[in-house]
């Protein structure tokens, strides 16, 4: 009988299948419209100041409705993804964005923007959150934080991607940069490969839908050719739905690992958004032109497909929690240095490391955040507090605006390294370790009850003793 254990027993000892590749390849290409899409009206925003007549204002008002629909996308999202599915959710929240990605081209005025990125930010942060669980729950536990890496590293290529070509097309007229925003909606085209995906063995499982799990798992055997044996694994109880509903979410064991996520999210996003959505304006504002801020801004954003790539070598053997505090502490540094040189060579130097570093910190994240929480609460918990971050976003960039009017450019990236080096305060003392576990393992020590602790997955064994 299918249990929680068995299934992640059976699930980690599968090599990497032709069927794990392939959900890597399509997910990694919904991924790379989806952070193009995240930054394209970023790249859009000093061409409304000059040709709609954008303020500085107003494109914190804009930008401040996209955060808003992504906290709503992946709160909500989350816990729709939870009862419906990872599969559907990620078929419904990637159309989503893709769609109105393309509505976003028809935008004529701020009330209008308004209304588009809103609907945008909903389904992008849906689909983040979707996708991040589905890796998580899929992935065999001794590669799952590697194949997150190689997802987020291809998708993070859609930065430079839509930054040079809005680099390319802003420029050569008054509405050019309309085509921008029908480049994001490109993933439309991945629907087909992601309704072919099996959906989470996992979460079949804790819906008690124990025959499609096991066809599912032997269809994943099958084209795994010889394995070892299934390793022992406790008797567990039966198949119960397990906790679920936000309230679990603030109630005991759960409500320490919400709120210490939710301080991590909180302040990773705006710190990210607070360098990486205003450097082109802020540059703009300061003196340099439309194109060469543009251009600036294209070459730093080279750094965030290697960032993604240098998670790959240290996620599945360092673990999570070291890694992040180190990364948290150089973005720090290097947001502040960019922050004071005003040298072309100096601030694409350090602008490479800070989205180089941004990334690597986003890729060991994405990875950590959903491990902490158990099945029936994993994307619900997640979407909840990946989605905090982006509603204290909602005021991220008003902040940003008020601090450059007020105290100058030098002062907002004061506030962007305050930012990341309360992130690594935070995880440095409350974060637990994880890495190379079954996900039942860890969510048991963070409070799932009705998961049994498997004694072949001791702390002891591990790479430590959780707080």
């Amino acid at each position: 009988m299918l249990t929680p254990f068995t299934t992640a027993a059976r699930l980690d000892r599968l090599p990497i299948t032709r069927a794990h590749k392939f959900a890597l390849a399509t997910l990694a290409f919904v991924f790379l419209f989806e952070f193009g899409d995240l930054n394209t009206f970023a790249y859009v925003a000093p061409a409304l100041v000059k040709h709609l007549g954008f303020s500085v204002s107003d494109v914190a008002v804009v930008t401040s409705a996209a955060f808003l629909g992504m906290a709503v996308g992946a709160a909500f999202g989350g816990r729709v993804s939870d009862l419906i599915g990872r599969k559907r959710a990620l078929l419904c929240s990637t159309s989503l964005f893709s769609v109105f990605s393309l509505v976003n081209a028809a935008g004529f005025n701020v009330p209008s923007f308004v209304v588009f990125r809103f609907l945008s930010g909903v389904g992008l942060s849906a689909m983040v959150v979707a996708a991040t669980t589905y890796i998580s729950e899929v992935m065999p536990a001794a590669r799952r934080g590697r194949m997150q890496s190689a997802v987020m590293a291809v998708g993070l290529a859609g930065i430079p991607f839509m930054s040079f070509s809005a680099r390319g097309i802003v420029p050569l007229g008054s509405g050019s940069w309309r085509l921008v925003f029908v480049l994001g909606s490109a993933a439309l085209l991945a629907l087909p490969a992601l309704a072919a995906l099996p959906e989470s063995p996992r979460w079949l499982v804790h819906r008690d839908r124990l025959p499609a799990a096991e066809a599912v798992l032997e269809k994943l055997e099958r084209r795994a050719g010889p394995l070892p044996p299934i390793a022992d694994a406790p008797a567990g109880p039966p198949v119960k739905a397990g906790p679920s509903g936000y309230r679990q979410l603030f109630t005991s064991p759960y409500g320490r690992t919400t709120l210490f996520l939710a301080v991590v999210w909180i302040f990773q996003t705006l710190g990210f958004y607070g360098f990486v959505a205003w450097v082109p304006t802020l540059l703009t504002q300061h003196g340099f032109s439309v194109a060469k801020s543009l251009g600036f801004s294209a070459l730093t954003t080279i750094g965030a497909v290697p960032g993604a790539l240098l998670a790959w070598p240290v996620t599945d053997r360092l673990g999570r929690k070291l890694p992040l505090v180190v990364v948290a502490l150089a973005t720090a540094a290097s947001g502040l240095a960019y922050g004071l040189t005003f040298n072309p060579v100096a601030i694409v130097v350090f602008g490479f490391c800070v989205n180089l570093l941004i990334q690597t910190f986003a890729t060991l994240l994405y990875t950590y955040s959903p491990e902490l929480f158990p099945t029936g609460l994993r994307n619900a918990g997640h979407g909840l507090v990946y989605g905090t971050g982006r509603l204290a976003n909602i005021f991220g960039p008003m902040l940003v605006a008020s601090i450059f009017a007020g105290l100058g450019y030098q002062a907002v990236f004061v506030y962007i390294a305050a930012c990341w080096l309360i992130v690594a305060l935070a995880i440095a003392v409350f974060g637990p370790r994880t890495g190379k576990r079954p996900l039942e393992t860890l969510s048991a020590r963070t409070g799932a009850a009705a998961e049994p602790k498997n004694p072949l997955h001791t702390t002891e064994n591990a790479e430590g003793t959780l707080r």
